[in-house]
């Protein structure tokens, strides 16, 4: 009886940890919610509802760019796969008339890889690889205080940067399509087939690509 009595009481107190961590949940979820609507000017239910600022310090709104297919990636100056520019631009030159951009996000989260001024930056991308796709001001990726509400919102699809060069794909409406992890090149026949547009013939074929291209309004 004792025993049976003691079954039903850790019962209850594992019922109670439920419980509580369910409300713990509700309560993150809803604090990142009231941090992003503020951050914002309002509800954040697109990428594109989002603003932040660009390298040189200036406003950016990223609803500019809304009605394209955005690669977001979030680069660092001294990482193993910092080359990775030389593609990332390629792609922006060959796909930014076609309705794609390229977005980077510097960032010093791993590695302590982007250590510099925004001016260092600047000055690396375009002497070394002579960037012109956007820039954006050096932010955390990682969840936690001082995330970017940016990626805040990029995390809520479920996967967040493990490593710098991460790579999202996000459609003409701006919710997330695709998700890459940095090994994943920006000439990966997986990559462009997720980005291009349908008129183009990707080297592979990507399920996923009809997807980032597909919005209510055709």
């Amino acid at each position: 009886m004792e025993y049976h009595h003691k079954g039903v009481h850790v019962k209850i107190k594992n019922q109670s940890l439920v419980i509580v961590t369910m409300l713990a949940s509700l309560l993150t979820t809803t604090m990142l919610t009231v941090v992003l609507t503020a951050q914002s000017g309002g509800t954040v239910e697109s990428f594109y509802d989002l603003k932040t600022t660009k390298l040189d310090g200036t406003p950016a709104d990223l609803g500019e760019h809304r009605g394209k297919v955005a690669l977001v990636v979030n680069v660092a100056s001294k990482c193993g796969f910092t080359p990775q520019y030389t593609g990332l631009e390629q792609l922006w030159r060959d796909m930014k008339d076609k309705g794609v951009v390229v977005l980077g996000f510097p960032s010093n989260d791993f590695g302590g890889q982007e250590p510099g001024t925004a001016e260092d930056i600047a000055t690396f991308c375009k002497t070394t690889y002579d960037v012109t796709f956007p820039l954006f001001s050096k932010l955390q990726t990682k969840a936690g205080q001082g995330q970017s509400p940016i990626y805040a919102w990029l995390g809520e699809s479920g996967d967040l940067p493990a490593w710098n060069f991460t790579k999202y794909v996000i459609n003409k409406d701006g919710q997330v399509v695709a998700f890459f992890p940095s090994k994943v090149a920006p000439e990966a026949p997986e990559l462009k087939a997720t980005s291009s547009p349908p008129d183009s013939t990707p080297s592979v074929f990507n399920p996923r690509a009809a997807l980032a291209w597909r919005s209510p309004s055709g």
